[in-house]
């Protein structure tokens, strides 16, 4: 009885992409190990590819009478079996993978990710909603300009601000100062990260940055007074951050020695963060 001759190679050789080796002659050399092989162990728990020891075969991997024993179909059939087993493999990665996720919904959430607004929603004038009780015992809203407030809503992002134009109680006509509040509900990413940016920048710039506790998940006040000579600009802010919301309260104003003065820093401090705080808890009725 006469031998059937050997399978042919497959294209590319053993393993993705390496080349076949050449024996004198021109022929193919099987590489050692390889399915097909010499000496390659059979189909039934061959390295890396067969199903293992127990479990049945896949289709198309019966032996082909007439061959010698050890050898295994031409390609179709390794193919058929490789695409068996990559898809249960598939099957079993992704159902482990969804069973992780819903025990430890961190595995798939980043520092973008959205916080939720824990409540907070919008109003249509904060000028009312976030009226700064505190600022306003030693500045009066000036008759000259009446505050003005806007309100966006957005599937991403919601927003609402307020300006006002203050003047120093009993103080002289030079007294002035501009406040200007705003409050973001960040519904489609977390603004943590760029809160934390800011806060960085102001230090860069030489503003003064003092962390304040209790307030919100993150709070901290921020302060500069600017000048040369007699001339003076004062900045002072608060921002806040909870959850998925910011509020920020500035006031800005200038003054000439000896004609007038602000609020000290720690003054504005101390009625900023009572006037955020008592926006904040607004946000929330």
């Amino acid at each position: 009885m006469t031998t059937p001759p050997p399978p042919p190679p497959a294209q590319n050789g053993p393993g993705y992409g390496f080349p076949p080796q050449q024996q004198p002659g021109g022929g193919a050399q099987p590489v050692p190990g390889a399915l097909g092989a010499p000496g390659a162990p059979g189909p039934a728990g061959a390295g890396g590819f067969g199903p293992p020891p127990g479990l049945p075969t896949a289709p198309g991997l019966a032996p082909v009478s007439g061959m010698p024993p050890g050898a295994v179909p031409a390609r179709t059939g390794n193919l058929r079996r490789n695409a068996v087993w990559a898809f249960v493999g598939a099957v079993i990665v992704s159902a482990g993978w969804a069973a992780a996720v819903m025990a430890i919904p961190g595995l798939v959430s980043s520092d973008s990710s959205p916080r939720g607004l824990r409540g907070y929603h919008l109003s249509d004038d904060f000028c009312t909603t976030g009226k700064p009780t505190k600022l306003l015992q030693t500045y009066s809203v000036s008759d000259s300009s009446a505050p003005t407030h806007h309100t966006d809503r957005h599937p991403a992002l919601d927003s609402m601000n307020c300006s006002m134009s203050l003047k120093r109680t009993g103080g002289s006509d030079s007294e002035y100062a501009n406040l200007y509040m705003r409050a973001d509900l960040h519904k489609a990413v977390n603004p943590a990260p760029e809160l934390a940016a800011n806060k960085e920048l102001y230090r860069a710039r030489g503003y003064q940055v003092t962390d304040i506790a209790g307030v919100g998940e993150e709070a901290y006040f921020l302060y500069k007074d600017d000048g040369s000579g007699q001339y003076h600009s004062v900045y002072a802010e608060l921002d806040i951050l909870d959850g998925g919301m910011t509020y920020y309260i500035n006031y800005t104003a200038s003054y000439t020695e000896g004609k007038g003065k602000p609020p000290s820093r720690e003054e504005l401090r101390s009625a900023l963060q009572s006037d955020g705080q008592d926006a904040v808890r607004a946000m929330k009725k």
